[in-house]
């Protein structure tokens, strides 16, 4: 095992800033960190508001091997499976966040969250919608690899959202950004008016623009 003690202590960090912003509760939730050919994951039932060094798995990336004697969250097949599909992934966020939840419980659920610039830009100008499997099944793992194959946020039907990143910060402000428009879904009804083509044509200009500058 390479991962070292500072690692993991900044893997816990991360748990509890997750915790702080209210994305999970209790045991709700789960998240992955890729380092090298391994990644730190939350462990089966713990809690990650509270995540201690003791409840931190360590796997192989490449096999999903514990290296640490601490099994990981249920899961934990899709977090490696994603990173093992793009190797821009270096994080995996998943949570039972209340605005994201109602949504994914909802009969009718909005076929546009571009409510905001935000989402677009940070959550996709499309979220695919993943059918209710049980959670930690091979079917959920399957579906949740191949939609975030081309895909950065996905929605788990009466379940809650999935995000990836190219590292914490990438995917947490992704989930941020998610539940936000989940939010503004939840309050506004049917008396939402989401970002035009043209709109979102003109954002991608800007940014361009600021790239090439």
């Amino acid at each position: 095992m390479n991962i070292t003690q500072e690692q993991i202590d900044r893997f816990v960090g991360y748990a509890h800033r997750v915790g702080n912003a209210g994305l999970t509760v209790c045991s709700s939730g789960n998240l992955s960190v890729r380092v090298g050919d391994e990644v730190l994951i939350s462990g089966t039932g713990s809690w990650v508001p509270d995540l201690t060094p003791d409840k931190v798995s360590v796997c192989r990336l490449a096999t999903g091997e514990v290296l640490n004697g601490v099994k990981p969250s249920m899961e934990s097949v899709f977090h490696m499976g994603v990173m093992r599909e793009r190797e821009d992934v270096g994080c995996v966020l998943h949570f039972q966040s209340p605005y994201a939840t109602a949504i994914a419980c909802r009969k009718e659920r909005p076929s546009d969250f571009n409510f905001t610039a935000e989402c677009p830009i940070h959550v996709g100008r499309e979220i695919p919608m993943i059918p209710y499997f049980r959670p930690g099944s091979p079917e959920l793992a399957a579906h949740v690899v191949e939609a975030m194959k081309d895909h950065d946020s996905v929605m788990l039907l009466k379940h809650g959202q999935v995000v990836c990143g190219k590292d914490f910060n990438q995917a947490f402000e992704r989930a941020m950004f998610f539940e936000m428009a989940c939010r503004i879904a939840v309050l506004n009804g049917e008396n939402v008016d989401p970002l035009t083509t043209a709109e979102i044509a003109d954002l991608d200009q800007y940014i361009l623009g600021k790239i090439t500058k």
